[in-house]
C-alpha cells in the first residue's frame, strides 16, 4: 500500500472509530429520586429519550435523603448537575460554596396536607386546640409550612408539634393515637388516603411556595454550559409532557419508581398536574420568596438572599428567561 493510500486508510478508520463512540455518559442526582414526586419529569424524559434529544446522554439519576446530602453529590460527586431542596442550596451557598442555582424545579408545597384518622372528631384546624399535630423535624419544611399555617390562624401557641423524624414515623404516631394530626404527601398521600382524612391542605392555605432548584458546580458550569443547557430542556420536555399527557406519563413514573402502583403513580400525578406542581424551569422570584419566608420563620435562615448572587438563567431555554 502506497503511503497516500495508507494514509487515507488510517483517516477513515479513525473516523469510523469516533463515530461509533457514543457522546460521554452522565449520571445527575435528584432530591428523593424514586420515591418523591420531585423526580417525575426525569422519569419521563429518561423513558421519553427527551435528554438524548435535548443533547446530552443521561444514563443514571442518583438519589440522597434531601438537603445537603444532594448538595454534597454534586460537589464531592463531581456530578455535573442536581436537583435540590431550595433550603440546602441557600444554605450551601451562604457558605461560599462553589455552586450556582441554574433552574427552579417544584414551584409548589401545594401537594403537602395533614390527615386525621377517618373517624376523627377533628374536623378543622381549630378543633387541634391543645391537641398534638406531628412535623418531621425542627426546621424542615413540615415546620416551617405549619407554623406559617398556624400563625394564619392565630394558633401557634396552642398546638402541640412534635418532631418525629420522617412522614412515616407521624403516620404510625397518629396510627397509635399518640399525635391526633400527623401530614402526608404524595405519592404516599395517594397510596394512603383510604385510610385518612385530610384536615388541612397547603394548597387551600399558602401561595405558591418553591420547593426545589437545580444546582451545577462553578467548575462544570465553565467547562460544559452545552450539556447544562440540554439537561435542562430535556427536563422542561418531561415537564410539559406530563401536563399534555399525564396518564401516560404516570405509566412511565410506575415502571421507573421501583414499587409504585400505576394506581397510585395516576392518582399522584393528577394531584400534582392539578396544582401546577413542576416548573418548567423558569424562575418564579415570589413563589422562591415564600420559601425563604418560611425558612426565617423557624429559624432555619438569617438575613437576606439576593437572588442576583445565586442564580444563573443564562442556561434556560430562551423561552423560560422571563421571570416573575
Amino acid at each position: 500500500m502506497s503511503a497516500r493510500h495508507l494514509t487515507r486508510a488510517l483517516v477513515a478508520g479513525a473516523a469510523l472509530t469516533l463515530a461509533s463512540v457514543p457522546a460521554r455518559a452522565e449520571e445527575i442526582t435528584v432530591t428523593h429520586w424514586g420515591a418523591l414526586m420531585y423526580g417525575t419529569p426525569y422519569a419521563v424524559a429518561l423513558k421519553k429519550g427527551f435528554f438524548k434529544q435535548a443533547g446530552i446522554d443521561i444514563t443514571g439519576i442518583l438519589t440522597s435523603k434531601g438537603g445537603g446530602t444532594t448538595v454534597r453529590n454534586v460537589l464531592e460527586g463531581g456530578l455535573p448537575f442536581g436537583e435540590v431542596a431550595l433550603s440546602a442550596a441557600v444554605a450551601a451557598m451562604q457558605e461560599n460554596t462553589d455552586i450556582k442555582i441554574v433552574m427552579m424545579g417544584v414551584r409548589s408545597a401545594a401537594d403537602i396536607y395533614w390527615v386525621v384518622k377517618p373517624d376523627s372528631p377533628y374536623k378543622t384546624l381549630k378543633d387541634l386546640v391543645g391537641k398534638k399535630l406531628a412535623i418531621t423535624s425542627p426546621k424542615s419544611v413540615t415546620d416551617s409550612l405549619s407554623t406559617m399555617v398556624l400563625n394564619k390562624h392565630g394558633l401557634f401557641d396552642k398546638i402541640e408539634r412534635p418532631a418525629l423524624g420522617t412522614v412515616g414515623a407521624g403516620l404510625t404516631a397518629l396510627d397509635k393515637g399518640a399525635v391526633e394530626s400527623a401530614s402526608l404527601i404524595d405519592p404516599l398521600y395517594s397510596a394512603r388516603k383510604d385510610k385518612y382524612r385530610v384536615i388541612f391542605a397547603i394548597k387551600d392555605e399558602l401561595p405558591p411556595i418553591a420547593q426545589t432548584v437545580a444546582i451545577a458546580s462553578t467548575k462544570f458550569i465553565k467547562e460544559h454550559p452545552e450539556k447544562l443547557r440540554a439537561i435542562i430542556r430535556g427536563r422542561m420536555m418531561g415537564v410539559d409532557y406530563i401536563y399534555s399527557n399525564p396518564k401516560d406519563a404516570a405509566k412511565l413514573l410506575s415502571e421507573t419508581y421501583d414499587k409504585l402502583p400505576l394506581a397510585v403513580a395516576e392518582s399522584a400525578v393528577m394531584n400534582n398536574v392539578a396544582i401546577k406542581y413542576w416548573g418548567r424551569g423558569g424562575f418564579e422570584y415570589a413563589a422562591m420568596d415564600e420559601m425563604l419566608k418560611a425558612l426565617k420563620i423557624v429559624g432555619a435562615l438569617k438575613g437576606e438572599v439576593d437572588w442576583s448572587k445565586f442564580v444563573d438563567a443564562s442556561f434556560l431555554p430562551e423561552e423560560l428567561k422571563k421571570t416573575n
